[in-house]
């Protein structure tokens, strides 16, 4: 039998494979494209939330009222004077347990228990207004840190019993009040002398900047 009369189907040539690594790279640059924008179109949209403020810095041996805010405001006070804040909380704890609604039987007021002339004196308008009290008792608390040479017993005598009353009596007046007064708070602050230094280096002196800055300052 002659197997030439039947038509039997050639099967194709080979082409050359020169072109292989072409194609592969086409069809992979095509999936990433294709990957890509079927990516971008039905990925849930992601928007970044606010971001949260940063806490201040309280040194960790500050004392603290209870109210964070309270404790900001003193601690700014200090900065802003140059008066350690640890000083200015035995103060408020003594003269008005950190309530700025409290008031005396001789008119005083405010959580640094201002009496209307010093209030006057140092410029504080409201003094129910915590800021406003805060302030002004710094202020004067650091005019008898200067005026008796960083010495915080005669300070704080003053400023129970009015400046006068120690240039009077030289030294602590002997009312049992005054003495008391002294005496409480010394103890609570745990020092009879203050330095006076300028604002910037206060808050070195007194810790009320992180480490890492308290050596950059100490650098400069």
């Amino acid at each position: 039998m002659n197997v030439s009369r039947f038509n039997v189907p050639r099967l194709p040539r080979l082409r050359s494979f020169k072109f292989t690594p072409v194609a592969l790279i086409a069809f992979f640059l095509l999936y990433n494209l294709i990957g890509f924008v079927f990516s971008s179109a039905f990925a849930p949209a992601v928007q970044a939330g606010p971001t949260a403020p940063a806490k201040p810095f309280i040194p960790a041996n500050m004392p603290t009222s209870g109210d964070a805010e309270l404790d900001q405001v003193i601690l700014r006070a200090g900065e802003e004077y140059g008066v350690d804040p640890r000083l200015l909380h035995a103060v408020i704890w003594q003269e008005s347990k950190y309530n700025q609604n409290a008031r005396s039987h001789a008119g005083a007021q405010g959580l640094m228990q201002l009496i209307p002339a010093t209030a006057e004196r140092f410029d504080c308008q409201n003094m129910s207004d915590p800021r406003q009290n805060v302030a002004a008792g710094t202020k004067y608390l650091r005019f008898l840190l200067q005026r008796f040479n960083g010495n915080v017993v005669l300070a704080l005598a003053g400023y129970n019993a009015g400046e006068g009353s120690v240039d009077k009596y030289n030294g602590v007046p002997p009312y049992s009040e005054t003495q008391n007064y002294v005496r409480i708070i010394t103890s609570r602050y745990g020092k009879t002398y203050h330095p006076l230094l300028a604002p910037e280096q206060a808050r070195v002196q007194f810790g009320l900047v992180p480490q890492t800055e308290q050596v950059a300052q100490l650098a400069e």
